[in-house]
């Protein structure tokens, strides 16, 4: 019987382990290619639990030959942002700041770690992370782990499933900056997805 109860729900663990595949036109990305101004980076985001301190949510933010956003097995998107399989493209400014907002709210705030990397170890970033593919639920602090350990200069990282875990190991790397983003609004991100959708249609 143990036997057979395996083999039954051996599928469903499958499904559950998959991840829904989004790749967006080669004209809607290229169209929104963005660099940032400035060195290259790579900036760490963890949303973190306002009353508790514990880590909800990573990303990775890279700029490179473009700068993308690496949202794991996120839920932040709109139509208007071109997407592959968690790879957010075209991070403008003002892009950055939707997604911040997007995760800040008054449950939970967002920190940003930032470490000044070569051109070199920035476009190898941005390569694993396209390459990486769907990321499944779960999974955001594993997979960027696992991409920053395939660096120069971060191959001493342990790749965990807890995004505090990944925080902390990023917090010792020399000359990082830290900055927490944190905002009021509700406990709601169907209400921030809806203000996005405005101020994009409004040219904001």
């Amino acid at each position: 019987m143990r036997r057979f109860l395996i083999v039954l729900f051996f599928p469903v663990f499958l499904a559950a382990c998959g991840a829904e595949s989004v790749w967006a036109p080669d004209e809607l990305v290229a169209r929104n290619v963005y660099r940032h101004p400035g060195p290259t980076t790579l900036t760490l985001i963890t949303m973190k639990n306002t009353g508790s301190g514990n880590g909800a949510h990573t990303g990775l933010m890279i700029n490179a030959s473009q700068r993308v956003l690496w949202d794991p097995a996120g839920t932040f998107a709109h139509s208007s942002i071109p997407e592959r399989n968690d790879v957010i493209f075209g991070v403008t400014p003002r892009i950055e700041q939707f997604y911040l907002s997007y995760h800040s709210r008054e449950t939970y705030y967002t920190v940003q770690q930032t470490v000044e990397v070569s051109p070199d170890v920035a476009e190898m970033a941005l390569r694993a992370v396209m390459a990486y593919g769907a990321v499944p639920k779960a999974n955001c602090t594993r997979s960027t782990a696992e991409i920053l350990r395939g660096l120069p200069g971060f191959e001493g990282f342990s790749v965990s499933f807890f995004p505090n875990n990944l925080h902390d190991q990023f917090a010792e790397i020399p000359g990082v900056v830290t900055i927490e983003y944190r905002e009021t609004d509700a406990d709601d991100k169907d209400i921030a997805a809806a203000e996005i959708d405005a101020a994009i249609r409004a040219g904001q």
